[in-house]
């Protein structure tokens, strides 16, 4: 058994936690720290504060679940200034090994070792996610977290992708007015525009415009919570209306992927548990033509795991390091 650090690192918070692994498996998760990346100047700094915290001295083994890309000498986070040098991280660090992985490719490694008892049915056949064939994993965060997990017989891989910038494709008119709205202030709209954390304000500021009327500088967080509570009918419009594009890009990734089954995750996905069931995006996912047959057909799981990141940087570690 080996005792390791695991840090899953995003655009407003990072979270530290200790991770037990043995042979390519997680056997526990510990108590989880979160430090908002903001107040902090660097992962050394904050991984010196985690240290604080427990009291205790890290074991020599890290495992970084990442928000951006993982190839290179330089790792930069999408939405976060931080900034990772691997070839730095045993030195700055104090380590002898580490895993660095895209922070939705951890999800996946987490989606390929949880059972069925860590999610929630959302669309299709109320099934256990297929044993073989490639899953889509679609996190609404920060940012949009897309990967692949890709199941065989006896092993998985993990295919990291930065599927959550591809175009953002309007379904109908009013959709036509919100890009035409984001395109005035975005030299490019991807769907991330949308569907992230910041497409509830993109789209609520859209349909403002459309509206005639003010267009307010709400508090993304007070914005998501008139939404998600039905207390302003402007945010629950377009709480309907994101909603509906994320059916819409999760079914196109799917298709793309080639997927057999879909893990919506991320922290906004889990937030919208009792909002997704009853909204269009069941419609928007299937709508694909000649293939709504096959979409109608393939399982659609909400993951509720509260701490999917860490556990899947220390599955990664576990499958890379066993």
């Amino acid at each position: 058994m080996t005792e390791i650090v695991v840090v899953d690192i995003g655009g407003t918070h990072a979270r530290f936690a200790l991770a037990q692994v043995e042979e390519g498996q997680v056997l526990s998760l510990g108590d989880v720290c979160v430090l908002k990346t903001g107040e902090h100047a660097s992962l050394e700094t904050a991984w010196e504060v985690f240290r604080d915290r427990i009291g205790q001295a890290l074991p020599p083994a890290v495992a970084i679940a990442f928000a951006g890309p993982v190839q290179g000498e330089v790792l930069k986070l999408t939405n976060n200034p931080w900034v990772i040098r691997p070839a730095r991280l045993t030195s700055e660090l104090g380590v002898d090994r580490f895993t660095i992985v895209n922070d939705f490719g951890a999800v996946s490694h987490a989606v390929a070792q949880f059972g069925d008892d860590q999610y929630c049915h959302l669309c299709g056949p109320e099934t256990p996610l297929p044993a073989e064939g490639v899953i889509s994993v679609i996190g609404p965060g920060t940012g949009l977290g897309v990967a692949q997990l890709l199941r065989k017989k006896d092993h998985y891989e993990v295919i990291e992708t930065e599927g959550g910038h591809i175009d953002f494709a309007p379904l109908d008119s009013l959709e036509d007015q919100i890009l035409a709205q984001l395109r005035a202030r975005y030299r490019r709209v991807s769907v991330e525009r949308l569907v992230a954390g910041m497409g509830l304000t993109n789209i609520h500021q859209a349909l403002s415009q459309i509206e005639g009327r003010p267009v307010q500088n709400r508090d993304e967080r007070e914005l998501w919570t008139a939404a998600l509570e039905n207390t302003d009918s402007l945010a629950s419009a377009a709480l309907a209306r994101y909603s509906l594009c994320l059916g819409a890009v999760a079914g196109d990734l799917a298709l793309a992927h080639g997927a057999v089954g879909v893990v919506i995750a991320g922290g906004l996905g889990f937030r919208l548990a009792k909002q997704l069931p009853g909204s269009g995006f069941r419609d928007r996912f299937i709508a694909k033509g000649r293939f709504e047959r096959r979409m109608d057909d393939m399982p659609v799981k909400l993951l509720t795991h509260p701490q999917p990141g860490l556990f899947g940087a220390a599955a990664a570690f576990a499958l890379e390091h066993r």
